[in-house]
């Protein structure tokens, strides 16, 4: 597969650094003002999914009804919740492996993105001083429709300049193994089962991934 491959695009949630714990008390915050209890479990069903979806889903799960007005308003408080929370994030909290992966990936001249349904994973990938391993940052802005649809992944490569076969997707959500597959591209899969069972290559944690295994 490695005489194919030319570019490698990580999602940031999971496989960069792990935010989940933040996103879950972003989300926790404003839904508990509108008296509506949260739980870890519940967030799990966001990952990988945009702000917007992800406001949806809370209401199909919590079986309410929220106007548009009341999405927007939750929206924005959660946002502004997670970027007080994230002021904090550093180089230390990159998730185990991913530094050396990324190193061995650069000094191979593999072309690396970040393809991420955050907002804001330039703000991210910042604040954990990794700005020079990416070639491109595709974020929530970046398209209208997010994963599972592979517009995300499309527009990466396309504004990478490379086909979809060229590329390779490291997810941990089953929206984005599902959203990398409909591009036409490998995926690497970090997680359980349940979650990236349909990837081309399952690891439970990063520091997991055998790249010998993948580029042989």
């Amino acid at each position: 597969m490695s005489n194919e491959l030319k570019a490698i695009i990580f999602d940031l949630d999971g496989v960069v650094t792990d935010t989940a714990e933040y996103h879950y008390k972003s989300w926790k915050l404003p839904l508990k003002e509108e008296g509506i209890d949260f739980t870890e479990e519940e967030n799990e069903k966001l990952r990988g999914l945009s702000r917007r979806d992800s406001v949806k889903t809370i209401a199909q799960v919590k079986q309410v009804d929220f106007t548009k007005e009341k999405e927007d308003e939750i929206m924005k408080k959660k946002n502004d919740y997670y970027q007080e929370i994230i002021g904090d994030l550093n180089k230390n909290d990159m998730i185990s492996g991913i530094y050396q992966i990324l190193l061995e990936l650069k000094n191979k001249k593999y072309k690396l993105a970040v393809a991420s349904a955050s907002r804001n994973a330039k703000q991210v990938i910042r604040s954990l001083e990794l700005d020079n391993f990416f070639e491109l940052i595709a974020d929530g802005n970046s398209v209208k429709k997010s994963k599972p649809a592979p517009d995300l992944f499309l527009f990466t490569a396309q504004k990478m300049g490379f086909k979809p076969e060229e590329c390779l997707v490291v997810e941990d959500s089953k929206a984005g193994v599902i959203g990398a597959k409909k591009a036409g591209m490998k995926v690497v899969g970090v997680g359980p089962e349940e979650r990236i069972g349909k990837a081309d290559y399952c690891y439970n944690k990063v520091s997991d991934i055998d790249l010998n295994e993948i580029f042989k």
